[in-house]
């Protein structure tokens, strides 16, 4: 089946690193070289791989991860049998496949969870059967609303905001327009909290929503004219975000606004996509830092994937979060007794995590007990120059009054961003 990364939200395919990393030992787990041979430990994921975008990056990089601690002395001596299940994009699947990897498999947790689906959907099931979900692509409400999942990646509205914040400080912007999706927990969610952000300001925002199974490219940018924006945050999926632009240049309207993106454009095959037409004029938030970083986890994340991904296997944004997902939760598993690891135990030991620090995050990772999780808040600029990205912009945290029971949990964490 042909891959479709280029198409999904948050993907960034490393290329000109690829070969920086084959020199370096993936370091995992144990990392004794000794391979795991005991009782199997089933871990779970949910992802919608077959649809409109594929969604399966993270639980790539979560299974290389898995790959490499089994090879290295597993879960003190115990394996992870890591089960995937496509949601399809289909709700009810959504529904059938979490159900048959919590009751019939017995999972003592889903990690690296990627879907516009299935969180929606599963959320209550996980609350009620107390199994955590550690995600690492993320898009809906859902997945920072609840108490039993927490999610490496941000979401579209963090990253949607921080563009819009650093628009506003940086390109001046007064009055933002965000184009996202129909669907109510994606869309009117991150755009809806984008315009709030701008209100709080005493500036102005909008939202055009297209619906993601017939959206009219060249209607929506009639309407981007008439919304009487200086500023355009294009809050979609690679692929959609793509046609739009390719609309825009169509109609010749690029210099009529200031442009900004979520994550979803941070991918190494869009400028060539997009063309010259784009150049120095697209800024994209990011979620998570550079892939081209070389930092103790960027290194190993490449390393990992080298060694025990396929080659086809995306080395992008969800990679990274899906990576870092597995990592948190193995360091967790490893501080617990092998012969006493259960769901309960492991639920326990998940909420346990805190002040986990990565440079492949802006700041620290942390779970806790709360009734919201959302640790990944703060994020980066990049602007489209010449075949790659430049960056302009460092770490940022996110304003936005939506944050403000998560860094209530923090303060009683005593997490510090």
């Amino acid at each position: 089946m042909k891959r479709t990364s280029l198409f999904f939200a948050a993907s960034t395919a490393i290329v000109v690193l690829g070969g920086s990393s084959a020199m370096a030992a993936p370091q995992c787990g144990l990392n004794n070289g000794q391979k795991a041979t005991g009782e199997p430990i089933k871990v779970g994921a949910v992802v919608g791989q077959t649809g409109p975008d594929d969604f399966s990056s993270s639980a790539d990089a979560a299974r290389a991860y898995f790959n490499c601690v089994n090879e290295n002395g597993g879960i003190n001596g115990r394996p992870i049998e890591y089960l995937v299940e496509d949601d399809q994009w289909n709700p009810e699947v959504a529904g059938q496949v979490a159900t048959k990897l919590v009751k019939d498999e017995g999972v003592v947790a889903l990690v690296a969870s990627g879907s516009f689906v299935e969180m929606a959907v599963n959320a209550k099931l996980y609350a009620d059967e107390d199994v955590m979900a550690m995600a690492s692509a993320c898009a809906v409400a859902e997945c920072f609303e609840s108490k039993n999942i927490v999610s490496t990646n941000q979401g579209p509205l963090p990253s949607s905001v921080g563009a819009a914040q650093w628009a506003a400080a940086n390109l001046g912007s007064k009055n933002v327009v965000c184009i996202g999706l129909t669907i109510p927990s994606v869309g009117p969610y991150s755009c809806g909290w984008t315009e709030k952000y701008m209100q709080s300001k005493g500036l102005s925002g909008s939202s055009i929503l297209l619906d993601p199974g017939a959206a009219d490219m060249n209607a929506s940018v009639l309407e981007t004219v008439a919304s009487g924006a200086d500023t355009v945050l294009v809050n979609l999926p690679a692929g959609m975000a793509a046609a739009y632009l390719k609309a825009v240049e169509e109609q010749n309207l690029r210099d009529n606004f200031k442009w900004i993106s979520s994550t979803p454009l941070y991918d190494t095959e869009v400028p060539a996509m997009l063309g010259t037409y784009w150049d120095g004029v697209m800024n994209i938030n990011i979620e998570l830092t550079p892939i081209d970083r070389t930092g103790p986890d960027a290194t190993n994340w490449r390393a990992v994937m080298d060694k025990y991904a396929r080659p086809q296997d995306p080395r992008d944004t969800f990679s990274q979060s899906g990576y870092l997902s597995a990592r948190f939760f193995t360091d967790a598993l490893l501080k617990l007794d092998p012969a006493n690891i259960d769901r309960k135990v492991v639920s326990e030991a998940i909420r346990a995590i805190k002040n986990e620090t990565s440079d492949l995050l802006c700041g620290p990772y942390y779970v806790g007990n709360a009734d919201r999780h959302m640790p990944n808040h703060a994020n980066m600029m990049v602007q489209i120059a010449g075949s790659g990205f430049t960056v302009i912009s460092g770490c940022a945290d996110v304003d936005s009054a939506y944050l403000d029971p998560v860094r209530a949990a923090e303060r009683d964490l005593g997490i510090t961003n």
